[in-house]
């Protein structure tokens, strides 16, 4: 059957995927209408659904209760515009007139035409998996201002009860997850760093405030753009939730050109009913087989040489770290910052991208070939997108960095941003990416971005068009970076987690989810991380204790345990690890390599909320291997936990543990594994089961 269905009659479009429906239909005005999303439905009973009507309200409230599709100014319509345009002539309102549908590369395309004016709309939606991606584009024959042109807009079903999920967080402490009823009014999460940002994720979640983790239903939705967003839930006074989002945000606005297509991001959607856990592994199965370059591979043990050397970074250490590294069993070895120009600091040498003749005479090859000798790739930490004003580059080009006429240029941690709209300085900087990838045989990069947008300006250029331009030119030079070199791997990092959504893991192999890389923190981070993103690619290193971040003390297992639950790495002064430690870490290291195809491959279970248990588990399943990690944080003597229950198992099935004990599927569905915790702090477990 069709992902697509067409009712002619009805001028209604249903969507199906795999466990729901999406249904929306033309009224007689020709304007989009919202119909259904939620529980599979039939084409018929969708019909049955739109045939519906609510009272018309008063002439101070919207008549009848129906919603666009894609709300836009116009009519008796009081809500939050998704699509705000004005004409050369003042007019702002939007009249539609129906210009008919096609199916172009299994994408529904329902295309639209003022009705007085040559601006021409194209709603877009694809079905991939569970999720609907919907977008739209724009064109016009004279020029038009845009106001805000979000990429789609989303209705809850009527329901007793609204309430909000999404992310509050802060550089170090990202993805913290927050669960709050849903007010009546306007509620707009935003950025407007020029990146997707550490202090909010662009997703959310809605549900009628009666989901848990495994039960109820969820209606959630993720932007897959990497810069400055806008999403704006509204409940209006007779419980009707909507909400609408996209790229920019209040007071940017752009000019459509006449000839120009603006498409915006995909905005992609996803209904479930199994609750938060069943929201998250949908979404981790859409971003593994639609999103990411490279699901089906396995990603490499990194070790990264900051937390040892800092900015101190020269051919000599870095070739005996590396010597280090591949004894514990390490397969990436990554120099971090200061191995470029001037750079012994971060306040020079930023936008010099050529190896220091101190540091490196001979400049990286015998690095690199030292790395690959020991059976390691070799991976390099740029930040193509900034610039020191102490560097040769700003003071030959003072011109290239984001700045307004007469305005100061803020410097934040020393640099400036670059203005990769300007053609030449995107260009500038992949040539010298594309260079030094080729010349070096770089095998990974650790893409970097370490301040917000500020003074966004482009004098004689179109200043409004930095914030996406930007951004698109990012993605750009990544996407030309991966075809030119197949076998080049990215990091996506922004100080931490400050760039994380679905536009940058399309292009990028992982997430450095934090520069917090305290195993405490961490449990949280990463439970915030998981709600849309999977584990395979989230980043997260074993660092030294005390831990340098935050002078937190943790035994080695618990930190490894705790980095074995994503991507693991090392990050900590090896020369400074005793004896004993290097063993215990080579001990960890080959059991992550036995059980990462079931972490980074498999599916994900919540067992415990980090925020409400001292005794935190997740569990990972693929096929028939289980992994379940336990954590426990520092707590009263001998006080007594309730053990986590499994999930995702076959109750008549039979599990045998590492140590040869069998234990039968429906005892760890409603009982859960006994785990001994020695004394009072920090202390954590892996169990591996493997169903007989």
């Amino acid at each position: 059957m069709s992902l697509v269905e067409h009712d002619p009659a009805h001028r209604l479009w249903l969507l199906r995927t795999p466990e729901s429906s999406y249904a929306f239909r033309l009224d007689a005005d020709d304007r989009p209408r919202h119909v259904h999303w939620g529980p599979p439905l039939t084409l018929a009973q969708a019909t049955q659904v739109a045939a519906r009507r609510n009272p018309a309200g008063s002439s101070f409230d919207e008549p009848g209760d129906e919603r666009q599709e894609l709300p836009a100014e116009g009519g008796a319509f009081f809500g939050v515009a998704a699509l705000a345009v004005r004409y050369a002539d003042g007019t702002s309102a939007l009249e539609w007139r129906y210009d008919g549908f096609a199916i172009e590369d299994e994408t529904l395309v329902v295309r639209l035409a003022d009705r007085h004016y040559p601006l021409r709309l194209s709603l877009h939606y694809r079905v991939r998996g569970d999720v609907v991606e919907r977008w739209t584009s724009l064109r016009a024959d004279e020029p038009v201002s845009l106001l805000r042109t979000d990429s789609a807009a989303w209705t809850l079903p009527r329901r007793d009860g609204a309430r909000l999920t999404r992310t509050s967080g802060a550089w170090s402490a990202e993805y913290g997850v927050r669960r709050e009823a849903l007010p009546v009014g306007e509620t707009t999460l935003t950025s407007r760093r020029g990146v997707s940002s550490h202090q909010v994720n662009p997703w959310v979640m809605l549900d009628a405030g009666d989901a848990t983790e495994t039960s109820g239903e969820v209606w959630s939705t993720a932007l897959a753009w990497s810069g400055s967003w806008r999403i704006t839930v509204e409940r209006t006074h007779t419980g009707r939730v909507t909400w609408t989002g996209g790229f920019g945000h209040e007071n940017v606005a752009w000019t459509l050109e006449p000839g120009e297509t603006w498409e915006t991001p995909v905005f992609a959607g996803l209904y479930a009913a199994d609750g938060f856990g069943g929201t998250s592994r949908r979404w981790h199965a859409y971003v593994r087989e639609f999103v990411q370059p490279h699901p089906g591979e396995l990603r490499p043990i990194v070790y990264n040489s900051w937390e040892a050397t800092g900015w101190d970074v020269d051919e000599a250490t870095e070739t005996s770290l590396a010597a280090a590294a591949a004894k514990l069993g390490a397969e990436l070895f990554v120099m971090d910052d200061g191995w470029f120009g001037a750079r012994t600091g971060d306040t020079a040498g930023l936008g010099d991208w050529t190896p220091s003749e101190q540091r490196f005479p001979a400049g990286l090859r015998p690095l690199v070939d030292a790395v690959h000798a020991h059976g390691m790739k070799f991976g390099l930490w740029v930040e193509p997108e900034m610039v020191n004003p102490d560097s040769d580059l700003y003071r030959a080009h003072p011109d290239w960095v984001l700045h307004m006429a007469n305005r100061s240029r803020t410097t934040l941690r020393n640099q400036l941003v670059l203005n990769f709209a300007r053609p030449d300085v995107a260009d500038w900087a992949h040539e010298w990416l594309d260079r030094l990838v080729g010349e070096h045989g770089i095998d990974y990069l650790k893409w970097d971005m370490n301040r917000a947008f500020t003074e966004a300006g482009w004098p004689g250029g179109a200043a409004g068009r930095v914030w996406v331009d930007h951004v698109r030119a990012v993605h750009a030079i990544l996407d030309r970076l991966r075809a030119d070199h197949p076998a080049l791997r990215i990091q996506g990092c922004a100080g931490g987690g400050g760039r994380t959504d679905l536009g940058i893991l399309a292009r990028t192999d992982e997430i450095w989810a934090s520069d917090n890389t305290d195993a405490a923190d961490r449990i949280a981070i990463q439970h915030g991380y998981g709600q849309v993103y999977p584990a395979g690619t989230m980043s997260a290193w074993v660092t030294d204790s005390p831990n340098p971040t935050t002078g937190r003390e943790a035994p080695l297992s618990f930190r490894f345990h705790v980095a074995m639950a994503g991507v693991l790495g090392l990050g900590g002064d090896l020369p400074r690890w005793s004896a004993a430690e290097l063993a215990e870490a080579a001990e960890l290291v080959a059991l992550y390599k036995e059980i990462r195809p079931v972490v980074q491959h498999g599916e994900l279970y919540r067992l415990a909320d980090p925020a409400t248990s001292a005794l935190t588990a997740v569990q990972y399943v693929l096929g028939r291997e289980v992994v379940v990690f336990f954590w426990r944080r520092p707590t009263e003597f001998a006080r007594p936990f309730t053990p986590p229950r499994l999930a995702g198992l076959d109750p008549a099935g039979r599990y045998r543990d590492s140590g040869g004990v069998v234990h039968d599927g429906a005892v760890l569905l409603s009982h859960g594994l006994d785990v001994d915790f020695p004394g009072s702090g920090y202390a954590s477990a892996v169990v591996r089961l493997t169903r007989v």
